[in-house]
């Protein structure tokens, strides 16, 4: 009997080729905005948002209150822009926010405690630049002033 000889092939190209045929590979692009979240929006926008599932390039996030909801809403161009520069690739072609409760990892919360006003006042810096009209402008200055003033709830 004679043994026939197959040539050898890596792991990484077989597993390449595995998820080509299962039509996997834009789904696992899709979950790499999981590991670059807290990155690319940073730690206060982490700590009341994260994202909970994406399917067919948009992106579900949970956010702490509809004030975060509704400053999120004025921003998801520019993190979707952000995130799909990151991935290299347009992979978030829409963010759809939701009110629901954030688990965030405990380091990201410790950290982000002592600086928390200023991080507030940039996001809300960034956020009032985009409102052109002066009484909108004015009103969601006094709101996001009064929400930074809030204390966390243990």
């Amino acid at each position: 009997m004679v043994k026939k000889s197959f040539p050898i092939e890596s792991l990484g190209s077989v597993l390449e080729q595995s998820l080509k045929r299962l039509d996997l590979v834009g789904r696992l692009d899709e979950y790499a905005v999981w590991p670059i979240w807290n990155d690319v929006v940073g730690q206060v926008i982490a700590r009341n948002a994260q994202p909970e599932k994406i399917r067919n390039g948009t992106l579900f996030v949970k956010v702490s209150s509809p004030v975060w909801m509704q400053q999120l809403q004025f921003m998801k161009e520019m993190i979707s822009g952000k995130l799909n520069e990151r991935l290299k690739g347009q992979i978030v072609k829409n963010i759809f926010f939701m009110v629901g409760r954030i688990e965030v990892a405990e380091e990201t919360a410790v950290a982000a405690q002592p600086n928390q006003t200023a991080a507030i006042s940039e996001v809300s810096d960034q956020f009032l630049e985009t409102i052109h009209d002066p009484e909108i402008r004015a009103a969601f200055k006094k709101l996001l002033k009064s929400y930074s003033r809030r204390k966390p709830k243990s």
